[in-house]
């Protein structure tokens, strides 16, 4: 598509990595500063920070069934959800995993029957030691009536994670691993017979994803900052594509050689987008795209003729364990 038919959101925001749209198609964006925030339909913006001296980094959001949020908290050095309210109140909600601080956490879904995913990209700290070639150290914890536990392990550098809401398979980002995988879901809540989707090509490291009506799926790919449409027998659509080849080039042959460092990931050769992080769709008729992006400080936005799916907070939820409601 045109660059220039982008047009941008908001002002002021920080790493704005993570987007969600609600039914009132209010924007709600993580804040690096210890937050969330609010963007309404008129363009009212709103910052809900947490109260008090600690100030969670919020990298994934999910919006809690109750009220307020629950965001995943990438530290330096530790994680964890933690679960904000909408007057700034802050609690903890899970800390810990098999007796051991959870490291420093991705991404967050509450899926359409109450059950939490959660991701965690590598157990190695600083997190760059894990974005490099056949690594796999990440996992995905679930939270249902049986309470928290790993339900998959040895990931590639675990992203987004989301269950379809047609099929009930959980799709996951793998970003350094540079595919999108499939689990089926066990009557348990186990993710089993893993299938690989989609591999992504030179520069290629997918991020956020979203479902639309066709079977297709849509995902954000930092540093080559493009948006690829997967159709359902592996058809690549590239919808949006605001890279340079040779910066691209570079941060891939760092990546092969296993010397990526944060200074290819925070930086960005592009003309509009500033390393697109996360999708949602949104609009009365789901044909309205946001786009979070990493290095930005606007949500970028644009329309399409596909429409998506309505994401699971579109629909009354009731988590299903009580000590984590």
């Amino acid at each position: 598509m045109n660059l220039n038919e982008i047009q941008f959101i908001g002002r002021n925001l920080k790493r704005p990595e993570c987007v969600l749209v609600d039914h009132e198609e209010t924007l709600h964006i993580a804040d690096w500063r210890g937050g969330v925030t609010l963007i309404s339909k008129n363009g009212e913006q709103k910052t809900i920070l947490a109260n008090g001296s600690f100030k969670p980094r919020p990298n994934g959001i999910a919006i809690h069934p109750n009220g307020g949020w629950l965001l995943t908290h990438l530290g330096e050095k530790d994680g964890g959800v933690y679960r904000l309210k909408q007057n700034g109140d802050l609690s903890s909600f899970i800390l810990d995993i098999n007796s051991q601080p959870i490291p420093p956490t991705n991404f967050i879904h509450i899926d359409q029957i109450g059950r939490i995913w959660i991701t965690v990209s590598t157990r190695l700290i600083p997190r760059i030691l894990g974005c490099k070639p056949n690594w796999g150290d990440g996992f995905i914890i679930l939270i249902d009536e049986d309470g928290p536990r790993i339900v998959a392990d040895n990931l590639g550098f675990t992203n987004e994670c989301l269950i379809h809401p047609n099929t009930g398979d959980l799709y996951v980002n793998e970003t350094f691993s540079k595919c999108l995988s499939k689990f089926e879901v066990s009557d348990t809540g186990d993710l089993i017979n893993k299938e690989i989707i989609y591999k992504f090509g030179v520069g290629e490291f997918p991020d956020g994803f979203a479902f639309d009506t066709e079977g297709c799926i849509w995902v954000t790919c930092v540093v080559s900052n493009k948006l690829i449409r997967i159709g359902p027998k592996g058809e690549k659509q590239i919808i949006i594509d605001d890279s340079d080849p040779k910066h691209v080039s570079d941060v891939e042959e760092a990546y092969q050689m296993g010397l990526l460092e944060r200074k290819h990931l925070d930086n960005i050769v592009s003309k509009r987008l500033k390393n697109i992080s996360s999708i949602a769709f949104g609009g009365d008729d789901l044909k309205t795209i946001y786009l979070g992006c990493l290095l930005g400080e606007q949500i970028a936005s644009f329309k399409t003729d596909i429409a998506g799916l309505p994401p699971s907070h579109w629909s009354p939820i009731k988590l299903l364990n009580k000590k984590f409601q």
